[in-house]
């Protein structure tokens, strides 16, 4: 019988988000941040255990309708091009691919045609 997966935490964020082409580490709010070129694109809020990434508008409603349990917005988050994620719930491939968008919403060309290349 195959092994459950390892529930998602920060350090899975961490190691997702710092393998993309220039991203770094910080702070927003207090808590950890990711950043590609110093503009953010995926953060932990307080509580530790949601994450905030950019998204498309129109997929952030497909994903949320499809998987409200681990997609969700809050009213200060609504008008924006963000979602909210909780890490517990997320499958590891899905926040790969979730992260992996968010960097390339905002990373330079010059870093995402080499990583596409790879």
């Amino acid at each position: 019988m195959p092994q459950p997966a390892a529930p998602v935490t920060l350090d899975t964020v961490r190691d997702l988000a710092l393998a993309l082409p220039g991203v770094e580490e910080g702070k927003s709010y207090g808590t950890p941040a990711f950043r590609v070129h110093k503009k953010f694109f995926a953060r932990m809020r307080e509580d530790g255990e949601t994450l905030v990434v950019r998204v498309d508008l129109d997929e952030r409603e497909v994903l949320m309708e499809a998987n409200p349990e681990v997609f969700f917005v809050t009213d200060h988050y609504r008008g924006y091009p963000l979602m909210l994620v909780r890490l517990p719930a997320v499958d590891p491939d899905q926040l790969r691919e979730l992260l992996e968008d968010s960097w390339r919403r905002i990373a330079p060309k010059k870093l995402v045609a080499p990583h596409d290349a790879s």
